[in-house]
């Protein structure tokens, strides 16, 4: 494979946006064992949360597919492989980010009560801010005197 070549595929696998629109691969061999890569993630993914028998499985496979990706990806860096291959290794990868993007995100809140979160703590913030601007703090002044800025 040419110099240019291998440095086109690395940026591939490494662009933060490679995973968007790609599907998890159906299966994967990993350490010569077949696994049903996508319908494990669905399965984990369709609860609400990863039940503390789960946190193990889902751990376990995390770290089998970043040491996967890795042995996939160190082909394509010491450039043993041809174009083609490489191009196999790099699709499969782009698989593994994809799969790992939805497990990683299983213990995130999602975006909306996230943002209810925060501004439920933006407005905790405020008040406190403004009871000590006004000379309200919660140390028993009732507002007798002026503050100056």
């Amino acid at each position: 494979m040419k110099e240019f070549e291998r440095k086109q595929l690395l940026e591939r696998v490494n662009r933060e946006s490679s995973t968007l629109g790609v599907d998890i691969p159906e299966s994967i061999e990993i350490q010569g064992e077949a696994i049903d890569l996508r319908s494990f993630v669905f399965e984990i993914k369709r609860r609400d949360s990863v039940p503390a028998g789960e946190r193990d499985r889902v751990d376990r496979a995390k770290r089998n597919l970043r040491r996967e990706r890795l042995d996939r990806l160190e082909p394509i860096e010491e450039n043993e492989v041809s174009y083609e291959e490489g191009e196999r290794l790099a699709s499969s990868i782009i698989g593994i980010d994809r799969a790992l993007e939805a497990l990683e995100g299983l213990d995130a809140p999602d975006p909306e009560t996230e943002a209810k979160r925060q501004e439920a703590a933006d407005r905790k913030r405020w008040m406190n801010f403004l009871k000590k601007a006004l000379g309200r703090d919660d140390a028993g002044g009732g507002g007798g005197g002026r503050t100056r800025f």
